[in-house]
């Protein structure tokens, strides 16, 4: 009886899950359909990233109100401005709103924390609103964003079913080899599957992107473990019933958003 109660409990998190990636999947689809939306989508994004370091690195004051100008500051950068100038004038906002917590004498710690959370929200995420807006449109986006997602998933459902052997036990202790393997696997079929309705690409540079994806949406998750790791939080929010706070959810596309923008010209013509 105990083993399957534990076989039971493993899983018992997977309906509420489901629950809400089919909220997440409706989001995702009004986010993504038109330009001025995307920019919409991406800046909330940016505002709820800023908003989860905030309150983990425990900042002084109310992380709503900067959090807020971050995500409006991001719409306005990123509708009216191409993706240099977008860029650039991020910098400087961003080193001003480091600067302002220099200035309130926030420690060490606390402003690594505001940096990072603004490297993540307002430099990072945004590559899927270039993507969007790229020579590869919408098609090139979806491919990434379900490729990296299921990777996802897939690590977590073979991790949870063959399991066996830690593979950052002081990090991600739920990790294995079991999950990493299985999941990049996984998703190496699901790539091909996807890059033949969704791409202009070959099976070999297909299974290269299930390679590169998978693998690297396995060390965005291992990145944010080691961040909550360092504020001692579980998760990252709880905006996401079952899942946690948005970086939960995303954590995998920390790597893989830029450089799977940045390679797409290599891999394959316009």
């Amino acid at each position: 009886m105990k083993l399957n109660n534990n076989s039971e409990n493993k899983y018992a998190d997977v309906p509420l899950r489901v629950k809400t990636w089919v909220f997440i999947i409706l989001i995702f689809s009004l986010g993504v359909s038109q330009t001025i939306t995307m920019a919409i989508f991406v800046s909330w994004i940016g505002f709820q990233v800023f908003l989860e370091f905030y309150r983990m690195f425990q900042l002084k004051g109310k992380g709503a109100i900067f959090s807020t100008i971050v995500g409006i500051t991001q719409f306005c950068l990123l509708y009216f401005f191409n993706i240099k100038n977008y860029f650039s004038y991020t910098l400087i906002f961003s080193l001003v709103v480091i600067l302002f917590f220099i200035i309130k004498k926030e420690t060490l710690k606390k402003i690594l924390g505001i940096a990072i959370g603004l490297i993540l929200g307002v430099f990072i995420f945004p590559y899927l609103f270039f993507l969007r807006e790229s020579t590869w449109g919408l098609k090139t986006l979806i491919f990434l964003v379900v490729i990296t997602e299921l990777n996802d998933v897939f690590q977590y459902l073979m991790g949870k079913s063959l399991g066996k052997h830690k593979i950052a036990s002081k990090i991600s202790p739920n990790k294995t080899r079991e999950g990493l393997v299985g999941g990049v696997f996984l998703t190496i079929i699901l790539s091909n599957l996807l890059g033949y309705f969704l791409l202009p690409s070959s099976i070999f540079i297909n299974t290269l992107l299930g390679i590169i994806l998978g693998v690297l949406g396995f060390f965005g998750d291992i990145f944010m473990s080691f961040i909550k790791r360092k504020t001692n939080v579980k998760d990252t929010g709880k905006l996401l019933p079952g899942h946690g706070g948005l970086l939960d959810r995303m954590d995998s596309l920390i790597f893989n958003a830029p450089i799977f923008f940045w390679i797409l010209p290599l891999l394959f013509k316009s």
